[in-house]
């Protein structure tokens, strides 16, 4: 056969068998989705701006409390909704940092108009999720998200972050010790300001390591049920210490 003939066979077969591109899997599409809000919600304010359009108002005897987060909180929601009773919002986004929490903080905390707002925050900071970040960079976020709280007349709760000894997603980083730096300011920063303090860490961590105890969690990162279990009594605990103090108030906060 001719050459010409050949390329007229082959453009034959062409048109009759096109060749489609397979279908995206789950996680190409969520890799392509979190792509393109970069470039468009960067912090994901729209998150769960539909859903804080459709909250009721507050039910006078019912405190309205927050709990804002990262994958820890979102998964606490996704695991175990019934922690959830009516008052309790959880606004946790995987695998964000303190950065992206305080530009959300505004629309995800504030606007709701809680009595209570527990921060968990830090351990994708640690992680480099957004870029590589110093230990003071994300206390700054963190002072910045409780005097927001404060200044708009919220009680705040600053939990720990739990135990990693490493990140699967991030090998070979020292997490454990960086973990336990953080967590000793946050106590006594929480201690400074007024606000109370969730050691979720002592709860999880398995004795003698900088790990979750074995069962806890699904990647030494994120808790499993069992792990939220665990969180749960160290949660109503500083939930019912918050609400026993006085509405935070300018005069008190400027002292």
């Amino acid at each position: 056969m001719k050459p010409t003939h050949l390329l007229l066979a082959a453009l034959a077969v062409a048109v009759a068998f096109p060749v489609f591109a397979a279908d995206p899997t789950p996680e190409q599409k969520s890799a392509k989705e979190a792509e393109d809000r970069l470039h468009t919600d960067w912090a994901w304010v729209g998150r769960y701006r539909d859903a804080n359009a459709a909250l009721p108002a507050p039910v006078a005897g019912q405190p309205r409390i927050v709990l804002i987060g990262d994958s820890i909180t979102q998964g606490w929601f996704d695991h175990i909704p019934t922690f959830f009773t009516p008052g309790r919002i959880g606004r946790g986004i995987g695998g964000q940092t303190t950065p992206q929490m305080l530009v959300r903080f505004p629309a995800d905390v504030i606007a709701l108009k809680p009595a209570v707002v527990q921060i968990m925050a830090g351990t994708n900071d640690i992680a480099f999720n957004t870029g590589p970040m110093t230990p003071d960079e994300s206390k700054a976020n963190i002072r910045a998200m409780t005097e927001l709280a404060q200044a708009n007349g919220i009680r705040v709760i600053l939990a720990s972050i739990p135990p990693a000894d490493r990140y699967p997603w991030r090998p070979g980083l020292d997490t454990g010790s960086k973990i336990v730096a953080m967590n000793a300011w946050l106590k006594s920063y929480a201690a400074a300001t007024g606000s109370t303090y969730a050691d979720y860490w002592s709860a999880l961590v398995a004795p003698g390591t900088l790990g979750m105890r074995e069962g806890l969690s699904s990647d030494h990162v994120h808790p499993t049920v069992a792990g939220y279990a665990v969180m749960a009594p160290v949660a109503e605990r500083a939930f019912k210490a918050a609400l026993s103090h006085p509405a935070p108030t300018r005069a008190m906060i400027a002292r």
